[in-house]
């Protein structure tokens, strides 16, 4: 395969245990970007944003996704801010496939209500946290070449989806 599969979505949508399914499907190389800066920076992206704050971790969320975006015929599974900034948008699409995986604000927070290293979590009002990012982000998203619905909980239905539609 020439192009890259792209997962872009809000956090909990499903992006990485998808990835990892295609990867093992089509037998392809999978790249976390969000593990890719965790081990490069030498800390988690709740502490690089702690110290450094959000502007320097965008700064190299989009380093490696211009370096990682070069590359072909990989699954590239993305934090859910890429969409951020267009640049990011701009270099996933040029080699590769952008799949949206679509997730509802109350399905994301079921998903992930639980989990301790979500600052997002840690609010008075998470779910409104999380559906006012929704919003915000919800035009980004829907510049994906794709939107694949990823409400279900099992992985399944998205996977077959994408691998229709590559």
């Amino acid at each position: 395969m020439d192009k890259n599969i792209v997962l872009i979505g809000f956090m909990g949508s499903g992006k990485s245990k998808i990835a990892r399914s295609l990867a093992e499907h089509l037998k392809l190389e999978c790249v976390a970007t969000d593990a890719l800066i965790e081990a490069r920076a030498g800390q988690a992206i709740n502490a690089i944003f702690q110290s450094h704050g959000e502007a320097y971790f965008r700064k190299l969320e989009s380093e490696t996704i211009k370096e990682v975006s070069h590359r072909r015929g990989i699954i590239i599974d993305c934090g859910g801010g890429v969409v951020l900034r267009q640049e990011n948008l701009q270099h996933l699409k040029h080699h590769g496939i952008v799949f949206y995986l679509q997730a509802s604000p109350e399905v994301i927070y079921e998903r992930i209500k639980h989990e301790t290293h979500r600052p997002l979590l840690k609010g008075p009002d998470p779910l409104g946290c999380i559906k006012e990012l929704y919003q915000q982000r919800l035009p980004l998203y829907n510049q994906a070449d794709h939107v694949i619905d990823a409400n279900d909980e099992s992985i399944e239905g998205p996977v077959i989806e994408i691998l229709k539609k590559i």
